[in-house]
């Protein structure tokens, strides 16, 4: 008998190419159709049949806090009262901010945008507006959003220009996007060496979460920075995902010696509501119109709703630093059970971990960069997703992206999912 998630599915696929107006959603990736969610509730979220599971998706990252915080939900009740968006500017995104930059060491002006995306994007024009070039290196496994420069895969070798990853791609674009090896600087260096005088950017996730939870070695990130100075490059950090969530200054507090030109934020800065922003060096930051020659425009940038629940959650994120303590032990304890589980059964994994930031990849071998990821068992990880799934934890379709942990958690939740692990595991083994 069909679920009404499986006929809202059916309808759906009418309507919205896919069904789904992400692909991540459409659990393509684990060979089964998606539930539809109704509602959320602390650490919960529920699917139309009313089943429960323990959400380690997040909404891909946002819900720091949780589903439906209190304060959050305040904030956006006393907002929606008053206007949901005016085009003009309006005291709440100035305090937001203020908030950021007072927060963030690696800003001192920032530009409200309404998505990842569009703040990748316009952080790449910026930089080639600055430097006067046109190519930029990324990373093999990195993700930037989905704008035409970002949707590129390495060729046969590092110095390859890049090849289009997705239909619709000109070439003539795609040519300007280099590809190196994520954690390998000597790659990084050899295109450099290439193009000395042509690379206006190199964009990096300092914790790569597409790709499983992978940071920066620390090497690496030393290197980036003094060969970007080197070459007068600008150096871009996307923080879209470790953004307030590896902790309260973000990437800062994993490399306090590195300071990138412009970084990217989204997901948590707005506490659940669709948002992006940039921000950066100020010599850089005053190129934006209106002050400056490099236009970029958004009719809801900065909406007032956005704004509110991004503030209410980064206030309350400041002004309780044991959130990031709490989340750092649950991710802990879950860590250390998953590969107690895994060893009880003999069933190969890695688990990677950096904060409340949480993948585990079906493989012996140490998970560095993408190529390693690639030898993960994909197969064994669908099956220890539906039977994870079946028991009431929810976790990202893919073992290529991260579980987010979030500060309604507690032991229980994490031992419920480690005992769910436990029965999963062993079921792979019949």
């Amino acid at each position: 008998m069909e679920t009404l998630s499986e006929k809202m599915f059916e309808r759906s696929k009418k309507v919205i190419p896919g069904g789904v107006n992400s692909p991540a959603r459409a659990f393509s990736s684990v060979k089964m159709e998606p539930p539809f969610i109704k509602r959320g509730d602390g650490t919960y979220i529920f699917d139309e049949e009313d089943n429960r599971y323990i959400d380690f998706v997040g909404s891909w990252g946002p819900l720091i806090l949780g589903h439906c915080d209190k304060d959050v939900v305040d904030g956006l009740h006393q907002v929606i009262k008053t206007g949901t968006s005016f085009g003009a500017p309006t005291a709440i995104e100035m305090k937001m901010a203020e908030l950021m930059v007072d927060s963030l060491p690696n800003i001192d002006m920032v530009r409200m945008v309404n998505s990842g995306t569009e703040a990748t994007m316009s952080a790449v024009r910026l930089a080639k507006a600055y430097t006067k070039r046109n190519k930029i290196i990324k990373f093999e496994g990195n993700y930037h959003g989905h704008s035409e420069g970002f949707l590129i895969k390495a060729g046969s070798g590092a110095l390859t220009h890049g090849v289009p990853d997705s239909l619709g791609v000109p070439a003539e674009i795609a040519k300007h996007t280099l590809t190196a090896s994520f954690n390998n600087l000597e790659s990084v260096e050899n295109i450099f060496k290439a193009n000395p005088e042509e690379i206006a950017a190199v964009i990096v996730e300092p914790v790569a979460g597409n790709m499983g939870v992978i940071a920066m070695e620390d090497d690496f990130a030393k290197g980036l920075r003094q060969i970007t100075d080197k070459y007068g490059t600008v150096l871009i950090f996307d923080e879209v995902m470790t953004g307030f969530r590896v902790g309260f200054k973000g990437a800062h507090e994993l490399y306090p010696d590195i300071k990138p030109d412009i970084t990217c934020y989204g997901k948590i800065i707005g506490g659940g509501l669709p948002v992006g922003a940039f921000g950066g060096k100020q010599q850089i930051m005053s190129l934006l119109a209106p002050i400056g020659p490099v236009y970029q425009a958004g009719t809801l940038s900065g909406n007032p709703l956005a704004m509110r629940a991004g503030y209410e959650t980064l206030l309350k994120l400041r002004n309780n630093p044991q959130i990031y303590d709490k989340l750092d032990k649950l991710a802990l304890r879950l860590e250390k059970g998953i590969r107690e589980a895994a060893k009880l059964s003999d069933i190969d994994i890695t688990v990677n971990r950096v904060g409340g930031m949480i993948s585990m990849f079906f493989t012996d071998k140490e998970v560095k960069n993408f190529e390693d990821v690639s030898k993960a068992d994909n197969e064994q990880f669908i099956a220890y997703f539906k039977e994870m799934l079946n028991s009431g934890v929810y976790l990202p379709p893919s073992q290529f992206e991260s579980l987010f942990l979030n500060a309604k958690m507690d032991n229980e939740h994490i031992d419920f999912t480690i005992e769910k692990a436990r029965d999963a595991f062993k079921k792979l083994t019949r």
